[in-house]
Formats: structure tokens, sequence, C-alpha cells
């Protein structure tokens, strides 16, 4: 044992009070500082906040709420798992996802045209009058409907929700990178020229 080595012992029962480790922790891999992870949220809901501004939301969620539905569906999170996250029903986290232009392509798989129930919506026309035009249930109508609403409305405005919404939980991504490699290079710093081959 070289004398850096026997140091390290040293110090170790010192602390430790025993010469053998008991228990091994670890630090759950990108985890952030309870202040870095509130100031994403509140990124979030500044973006939500702003489209409430613009919009009608058709569902009553809280920002709160809807900033989890949003991080939940980058995560990869499908409606039913966030409905048991969230203490909600399927149909309201769908309806929360649309608020927030968060359409993905799965949900535009109709069985009839989106593009002519764009057209009807268009023209105003009301539920009945578009599942009799497109052959189709008045529920799915309403369903696609809003489907093609969400579609319409980030087309309007080029994506520029959902953009705000990938640029924060990027940077929020690259602050875990970042500090994940900050915490590995000061461990490599601190065990250079150290022997591994411990034995107490």
């Amino acid at each position: 044992m070289d004398e850096k080595t026997e140091q390290l012992r040293d110090i170790f029962v010192d602390v430790a009070g025993e010469e053998t480790v008991t228990e091994r922790q670890q630090e759950g891999r990108g985890s952030l500082a309870d202040s870095d992870d509130e100031r994403i949220v509140e990124r979030l809901i500044d973006v939500i906040e702003d489209m409430r501004e613009r919009y009608d939301f058709e569902t009553d969620c809280d920002d709160r709420t809807l900033a989890a539905i949003v991080r939940g569906f980058y995560e990869g999170d499908d409606d039913g798992t966030l409905a048991d996250e969230l203490d909600l029903d399927v149909e309201t986290v769908f309806r929360a996802r649309m608020d927030l232009h968060l359409v993905e392509d799965s949900d535009a798989d109709a069985p009839f045209s989106m593009a002519s129930l764009r057209d009807l919506l268009a023209e105003d026309a009301d539920s009945e009058t578009i599942a009799a035009e497109l052959d189709a249930d008045r529920d799915a109508i309403e369903h696609f409907g809003r489907v093609a609403t969400a579609q319409n409305r980030a087309r309007r405005t080029s994506h520029r929700y959902r953009t705000a919404f990938e640029e924060i939980l990027t940077d929020a991504d690259l602050s875990i990178q970042l500090t994940e490699s900050v915490k590995e290079d000061g461990l490599d710093d601190a065990t250079e020229d150290i022997e591994t081959d411990l034995s107490f």
C-alpha cells in the first residue's frame, strides 16, 4: 500500500469509524437541483400563459399540470401514463395536449381525410353536418376535429410554441449533461495518480 492509499484509508477509517464499506451510495442519473428544476417549470409556464392569452383552452388543468404534460410528452409518456401520474382521465390529457399543440403523427390517423375535415371546419360546419359529409360518427368528428384545430393553430404560428417547449427542455438536458461532465472531470482529477487496487 503506497503512502497516498494509506492516507486515504486512514481518512476513511476516521470518518466512517470502521474499516469496511457496507453500503454504496449512488446519485440518480441526470438529477437537477430543485432550484434548476423549478426554473424549468417556470419557463414552461411562461409559454403556457402566452398560449392562454391567445387561445381558449378546452381543459381546466392548471399551469403546473400542463407543464407536467409537456415534460411527460417529450419524455415519451403516452396519454394513459400521464393520466395515471397526474390523476386525470385519458381524454383530459388528450385535450390538454391539443391545447398545447402537442400533436403526434398518430393523432391524425383518422378513418377519413383530415384535409376534408379541416376544410369543413374552416367553413364553420357543425359536427352533425361534418359527420354526414365524411360518413363518420359524431364522436370521431369531435376527436379528430380537436387534432385538426391544434394542427391549424400550430401551423399559423409556425409551430412557435412547440419550438419554445423544445428549446427549454433541450437547455435542461444540456444542463444535466454538463453537470455530469463536471462531476466526472472533477472525480478524474481527484483520483489521478491514486492506485485503484485498494485493499483495506
